[in-house]
Order: structure tokens, then sequence, then C-alpha cells
């Protein structure tokens, strides 16, 4: 499914993902801080789309921010769209999956060098190399 255009619709994303998953990746949720699978996963590799398997980003672009959600400095090239978001009082960025559009988390511009981004993701929205068996 890695990069084509995922045009599934709402019946099947219920049928494919998870009540969490599609509460996240779908209605645009976010994960209670700290609870995530990934927020300190250590493990070498890619994590991908938990809808689409699309890779999203590099383990070695990962770090601690301390929010309690899974911290990239950077995504891989063509990976995530983003968009503004004007939800719940603030203007943030959103970030979504480039290939399903599935609502991954935000990203700010508070991260480290070298490029200054923090794409906060929600670990429900994401899979890494170790669980893609």
């Amino acid at each position: 499914m890695e990069d084509q255009k995922e045009k599934i619709v709402d019946s099947e994303w219920r049928d494919k993902l998870s009540d969490d998953q599609y509460y996240i990746l779908r209605e645009k949720g976010t994960e209670r801080p700290w609870t995530g699978k990934y927020n300190n996963y250590k493990s070498r590799g890619n994590y991908y789309c938990a809808g689409c398997k699309k890779p999203l980003f590099d383990s070695s672009h990962k770090f601690d921010s301390g929010s309690g959600w899974p911290s990239f400095f950077q995504c891989l090239p063509n990976s995530v769209n983003e968009i503004r978001d004007v939800t719940h009082g603030m203007v943030r960025t959103e970030v979504v999956c480039s290939n399903c559009g599935g609502h991954l988390g935000h990203v700010f511009p508070d991260g480290p060098n070298p490029t200054g981004l923090r794409y906060c993701i929600n670990s429900i929205s994401i899979i890494h190399d170790d669980d893609m068996l």
C-alpha cells in the first residue's frame, strides 16, 4: 500500500483499524501523554503509518522531548503533509500521512538542531520495524 494514495472508505477503515487507531488516525484524536508504546522506545529502525504502512520516521531522528509523546526532529522525505490546525483555541500545524491522510500528531518549532522542529506523534498512529512482522 505504500506510495499509493489510499482510497479507503470509512467502513473499511473501521474494519482495518483498532478502535484506538481509528480514533487517532481518522478522528484526529490524541492519546494521553506518557501512555504510548513508542514514547521511550529505543530500538533502531523506521516508523511507519499504522494505517497504510508508509515509512514516516527514522529512529536516528527521534529524541526525548519530555512531552510524553514520541518526538522526531525530522520526517522522511515526502512522508507527511502539514495542515494548519486552529482547533481547541490554538494555532498549530497538524501532521498527516502523505499517503492515507491519517492524523499523526503535530509539529512545533521548538525542537533540537539541525531542524529546530519537534514532530510530536501519537504512538498509536505509528508502527516500528520490530512490530511489522
